[in-house]
């Protein structure tokens, strides 16, 4: 059968079960946006091409498939560049179809061409230039392997014009040949008994969760070893709900805004039993200075995290799942030979100690005070579904949906976590609703990220795509102004927004939403109440809330773990660690 290679490309996505990409068309493309008016695949057609990229970002962390987006040459590949980047830290399975000017122009400087190879070689697991349409359905099932497998992430084809309207003979490959490209998957059986051995023997041991137990479908074999060895878990930003926050053995997230009780934990373990995390800086702060007296298992799919930043002990390449599943076998081999583990009655004492002196706490609002934040997300989280979907935005609002939301099931929280990407919520929330049409979708954005991208909640009124929208409208960009505040001597550079400009009622309703707002304590719940009524189109809240609120807990800058500022009520209740 003869086809185009622009046919043979969406072809060879429906082949890879491609049920709906995100995109926006434009000349170098235009021959492949044909022949998706006859295909089964459903295109949701973006107001800018970062938003393409989150809407995949967005709908790959909820539904574990991969994301795809598809975009025209020059400025809409650059356009995508920060979704590729963001993808690619936090290892989200992505495959992104770009246009090219034709093959026989590259190199010429033609209208609307860019190197996005070379511009993406960075921030992809792979990419490749078609140069001939024959190769296209082998391109797309090696791309599509490379996404999923491994460590997840990032991938990229880029496809000239005069190679999409070419002619090639349709065929669909049985398998990949990759010859250089083997990710490791189970353990090491020398390093398992030695990891289960540590496990057994520890005194104060913690396991440390971090995004890949999500990745490699884990959360059910955390929550066996855990149980089995009656260890407390932390889950960091990018493994919340991986086990569940009302587990009693769940400590919560560590890290620069994490609790009390998780840094402390952590700091002062004699074992970090490390699953699918890469000892992220926002995690460990002064990086000589963490876990000082704690021996390091580090079980990670990427052979590169291991000794990147912390020497483990006992370091695994492996699948989070099959590792976890290979070291809960190992461990019940030692108990079952009468390996007796030491008395953890102290540590667990001491824990109870830390949750009971600091949990997370904020002051009420006195009388005539804007909304406190963290009152407006109890409220959010407690008027909605268990297994709602939450998306953020990045900054404070975010620290505190992490802080503040309970998360008890996994791929209900979706978040820029490594690259911090201002502007995400909006539309990572929509291809998340788009993954999960069954399931109730909250995105919590603050002011400055939500001017970013709120033109895509355009595409999700013409789309019927019913997400609802948070905004903690602070008047700043909250984050920078609590770092000019405690590092900067009040000096607030260039960070004020104003409340009222724009007006994001107006600006709702301009975009087919439905627009509200909430200025008193008593105004909450009536306009949540009323949000989660409509399931016909997106809504906005405008919640407008005080500035002169600081997320804490909070390990400063370049500071160890044991200097965590609490807030300032909290402060006189610590014996080792905290100011």
């Amino acid at each position: 059968m003869r086809l185009t290679g622009a046919q043979a490309l969406i072809k060879s996505l429906e082949m890879e079960g491609v049920e709906v990409m995100f995109g926006l068309p434009g000349g170098a493309i235009l021959p492949v946006y044909d022949p998706i008016i006859d295909s089964s695949i459903r295109h949701i057609l973006v107001r800018h091409e970062q938003g393409a990229g989150h809407m995949a970002e967005g709908y790959a962390h909820a539904t574990g498939r991969p994301g795809v987006a598809m975009v025209t040459s020059g400025p809409a590949a650059t356009n995508i560049v920060t979704p590729l980047c963001d993808a690619y830290l936090d290892s989200i399975p992505m495959v992104v179809v770009t246009g090219q000017v034709p093959y026989s122009a590259i190199g010429t400087d033609a209208f609307q061409e860019c190197d996005t190879t070379g511009i993406t070689m960075s921030v992809t697991k792979h990419n490749w230039l078609v140069t001939d349409a024959q190769d296209i359905p082998r391109i797309v099932k090696e791309a599509f392997h490379v996404a999923t497998t491994g460590r997840p992430g990032p991938v990229l084809i880029d496809v000239p014009k005069d190679i999409s309207n070419a002619s090639m003979e349709w065929y669909w490959p049985d398998s990949v040949n990759l010859p250089g490209y083997k990710p490791t998957l189970r353990g090491h059986p020398r390093m398992i008994k030695e990891a289960a051995r540590l496990i057994v023997e520890s005194s104060r041991p913690v396991i440390y969760a971090g995004g890949g137990i999500l990745k490699a479908r884990a959360a059910e074999a955390l929550r066996e070893l855990a149980e089995l060895t009656d260890i407390h878990v932390v889950t960091t930003l990018m493994a919340r709900g991986a086990f569940p926050d009302d587990h009693p053995l769940c400590l919560g997230m560590p890290g620069m805004h994490g609790n009390y009780t998780a840094v402390t934990t952590l700091q002062q373990s004699d074992l970090l039993i490390t699953l699918g995390a890469r000892f992220d800086d926002r995690v460990t702060g002064k990086v000589d200075g963490f876990a000082p007296e704690a021996k390091v298992i580090h079980v990670d799919i990427d052979p590169a995290e291991l000794g990147k930043v912390r020497r483990p002990d006992v370091p695994i390449v492996g699948d989070c799942r099959l590792v976890i599943e290979e070291l809960v076998t190992a461990v019940r081999d030692l108990v079952a030979g009468g390996v007796v583990t030491p008395d953890r009655s102290a540590w667990k004492a001491t824990i109870s100690g830390w949750q009971e002196k600091f949990p997370y706490a904020y002051e009420p609002a006195a009388e005539g005070e804007q909304l406190k934040p963290q009152m407006v997300l109890e409220h959010l989280r407690d008027s909605t579904p268990d297994d709602t979907i939450v998306v953020s935005g990045v900054g404070q609002h975010q620290m505190w949906t992490s802080q503040y939301w309970r998360f008890n099931h996994p791929y209900t929280w979706v978040n820029s976590g490594g690259l911090g990407t201002m502007g995400f919520a909006v539309p990572a929330a929509i291809g998340a609703k788009v993954g999960r049409p069954d399931r109730m979708v909250w995105a919590v954005d603050g002011d400055g990220c939500f001017q970013m991208t709120a033109q895509e909640l355009t595409t999700a009124a013409s789309e019927r795509i019913p997400i609802k929208v948070a905004i903690l409208n602070n008047a700043y960009l909250g984050m920078v102004r609590q770092w000019q505040e405690m590092f900067y001597d009040e000096r607030y550079s260039e960070v004020y927004l104003s409340p009222d400009l724009p007006d994001y009622v107006r600006w709702a309703e301009a975009m087919g939403c439905v627009g509200l707002r909430a200025e008193s304590p008593e105004e909450v719940q009536p306009v949540i109440d009323k949000a989660n009524e409509i399931d016909d189109r997106p809504v906005v809240i405008d919640f407008r809330t005080d500035a002169r609120e600081k997320v804490y807990p909070m390990v400063p800058s370049g500071l160890s773990n044991d200097e965590i500022v609490v807030p300032p009520f909290q402060e006189g209740r610590h014996g080792h660690g905290g100011r």
